[in-house]
């Protein structure tokens, strides 16, 4: 047995699958979830437990573990390989398995990363972390909350990590490649953060990527640098906590989003767990993406100056477009979520957010708040306002519903909010692309059977094998993959038939093998029976043919030739009878 086939049989594909996507048991073997690859409201992706293989019905995304790590994490096969031996403590063999330049690269910035929290984490607790521990202190930040979230500080010497670097065997490729120094004019490096709190971002696999890095100095600008994008970090796929957070946001059923580092700290400092931050930046359809795989509900508590009230609005529309329950939850005294988290306590947080307003009723308040007249025409405009956003929304009847109750909320008249609810019904989605049809019921049986049950196997194949019935099916291609594997005297296994074939069949494969058919008792009388009828579907097909051939023979004035067509017929018929 290779590595690869080591740790594939070391590893449960639901487990995996189960770290980034939320799953739910539909049938013995089969589990089912939103598709992480592309934007659904019902679940087509599934995730069969013993043919360790998962497949989206409306996509068409599938694999084994390998493929979807290395699909959900952006990586290659070798990093795929990597994470999931580490993962499971699995040693990764020193020689056997050589990795492109690609993947060397970002192994070299990831280990480049890890030691550089370790310093950082290292500075916080010496003596010139005075200064950075002082201004946690202030914050109200306690030791423990430190030392969870691995916060640290960046000297200001500006030559740490050029030196550190060196002397590891980096190259001066790869530590440009890091985003954690610059290279000057000279050719010489120094260290891109300097005299900073320093707060690690971790990709959802929990590996630290990249850093944010706040200014000590009341002179040093930005006040929040973060780093570059590096072959390791993209700063549009990653949320700040959101490895940490995606156990309580799954258990709990709902997201809460905050803009900084700050904030992300300390609400979950307060206890709730399923906290993630946007880092200060709009919310990207990446992050909105990556969200929904833990939950379709989320509470959003930006900061409450102006910036914080237009962030949300820009962040709300991506999560409209996915399908999100939104909520907004906005904090009296002007204090941002840490602060008001520190200052009154986690009790009045926690029923705040419990009270937080759905999104709409929130926007309707605001443009009612923020209206000079109040008056009709005040109303109408912040009614399209209402209509663009509602738009938004795929379910038609969600959209109803809640365009009724803004009618009432907003004190309009039944024919006006007719209208209203006629605006918004007006434009539909188009409809999701069609699951194509699975095989025939004798096919799936046989398929199965073929799959599964090796002690049958052989009797199996030499009855289809001379069935010229298999040709016509829209299966033939996998029966014949399956009749070359089995004159091979290989294994007919799910993962090697699925290689040996095209797009089109593997979909068809995976449709059958995948799917659960409750009724379905594989017994050998069964499967016989199943044969036994592809067969004779065979016969009554070759009798039509041989009918409708006399028939032609004698139309055109052909007696010879319509004579024996009837002998053959009647041959065809008596070998059935026999066979029978």
């Amino acid at each position: 047995m290779d590595f690869k086939d080591q740790l594939k049989s070391s590893v449960d594909l639901v487990n995996v699958v189960g770290e980034y996507v939320r799953l739910k048991k539909s049938g013995a073997q089969r589990y089912m979830g939103l598709c992480p690859f592309h934007n659904e409201k019902t679940p087509s992706f599934t995730v069969h437990a013993a043919r360790q293989f998962y497949k989206c019905f409306s996509c068409g995304e599938g694999g084994d573990v390998f493929t979807f790590v290395q699909k959900i994490e952006g990586v290659s096969f070798y990093e795929a390989l990597k994470l999931l031996a580490e993962r499971h403590g699995v040693p990764m063999p020193k020689r056997s398995l050589v990795a492109d330049e690609d993947s060397k690269l970002r192994e070299a910035v990831f280990r480049m990363h890890e030691q550089a929290l370790e310093s950082f984490r290292a500075n916080l607790r010496g003596p010139s972390g005075e200064e950075a521990r002082a201004y946690l202190a202030r914050r109200g930040v306690a030791e423990g909350t430190v030392e969870r979230f691995e916060l640290g500080y960046s000297e200001r010497s500006g030559r740490a990590f050029p030196r550190l670097f060196e002397q590891r065997g980096f190259t001066p490729a790869q530590m440009e490649q890091s985003g954690l120094v610059r290279r000057r004019d000279d050719g010489t490096f120094y260290d891109y953060f300097r005299n900073r709190l320093m707060f690690p971002i971790h990709n959802e696999s929990g590996k630290v990527v990249g850093f944010g890095g706040r200014a000590l100095a009341a002179d040093d600008n930005p006040k929040y640098l973060n780093s570059p994008e590096t072959p390791i970090y993209v700063k549009s796929q990653v949320l700040y906590n959101l490895h940490r957070a995606k156990e309580a946001v799954r258990k709990e059923d709902r997201a809460i989003l905050v803009e900084g580092y700050m904030d992300a700290i300390g609400v979950s400092a307060a206890g709730f767990g399923g906290v993630v931050a946007s880092c200060g930046t709009s919310l990207t359809e990446q992050q909105v993406k990556t969200l929904k795989r833990h939950s379709g509900r989320i509470v959003v508590n930006f900061d409450p100056d102006a910036a914080g009230a237009n962030a949300t609005e820009r962040s709300l529309d991506m999560l409209l477009q996915y399908d999100f329950d939104v909520r907004i939850l906005e904090l009296p005294g002007g204090l941002d979520p840490d602060e008001f988290c520190l200052k009154r306590g986690a009790a009045e947080y926690g029923a705040l957010l419990s009270d937080a307003k759905k999104y709409f009723f929130w926007l309707a308040q605001r443009g009612i708040a923020t209206t000079a007249d109040g008056g009709l025409e005040s109303r109408i405009a912040l009614m399209k306002t209402l209509v663009s956003k509602l738009q938004l929304m795929s379910d038609p009847w969600e959209q109803v519903a809640i365009a009724h109750e803004l009618a009432g909320y907003l004190g309009i008249g039944d024919d006006l909010a007719r209208e209203f609810r006629k605006a918004i019904v007006a434009r539909r989605r188009p409809d999701p692309k069609p699951v194509p049809r699975r095989g025939g019921y004798n096919e799936r049986v046989l398929l199965k059977a073929l799959l599964d049950e090796t002690s049958r196997r052989d009797e199996v194949v030499e009855a289809l094998e001379g069935c010229a019935g298999v040709a016509r099916l829209p299966t033939a291609a996998i029966f014949q993959a399956v009749f070359a594997i089995h004159r091979a005297g290989s294994p007919i296994t799910f993962d090697g038939l699925n290689a040996r074939l095209e797009e089109a069949d593997r979909q068809r494969l995976a449709e059958i093998a995948l799917t659960e058919d409750g009724e379905v008792e594989i017994s050998r009388e069964h499967v016989m029976d199943c044969v036994k009828q592809l067969v004779q579907s065979e016969e009554v097909d070759r009798r039509s043919q041989l009918k409708a051939r006399v028939k032609d023979a004698e139309r055109a004035g052909n007696f010879a030739d319509a004579l024996r067509l009837a002998r053959e017929l009647q041959e065809f018929e008596q070998a059935g009878e026999a066979r029978r």
